[in-house]
């Protein structure tokens, strides 16, 4: 365990952020997995394209919150993208 004062601090602070980012990234892969059950359901339709936003929405937000690397998130948002738009040919 740390020693010091600041080091002590710097645990509390490392274990409040942990549990922030954990929310966020557990509400990313919700989200991407809706987007995924909504491509291969039957019913490929605007519906899904709001699930798509909405999933772009929360990606972009952890990334903007540091959560996620800006390339990591483009990277999920182009596999969802190109996952809706297979479906709807």
């Amino acid at each position: 365990m740390a020693n010091h004062k600041s080091a002590l601090k710097r645990a509390r602070q490392s274990l409040k952020r942990r549990e922030r980012n954990k929310t966020v990234r557990t509400r990313v892969k919700s989200v991407v997995k809706e987007v995924q059950a909504a491509a291969t359901g039957k019913a490929a339709d605007v519906n899904t394209r709001e699930t798509l936003i909405a999933a772009q929405s929360v990606i972009d937000k952890a990334v903007k919150k540091g959560v996620l690397h800006k390339r990591t998130a483009a990277r999920k948002i182009s596999r969802l993208s190109k996952l809706i738009n297979r479906m709807a040919v």
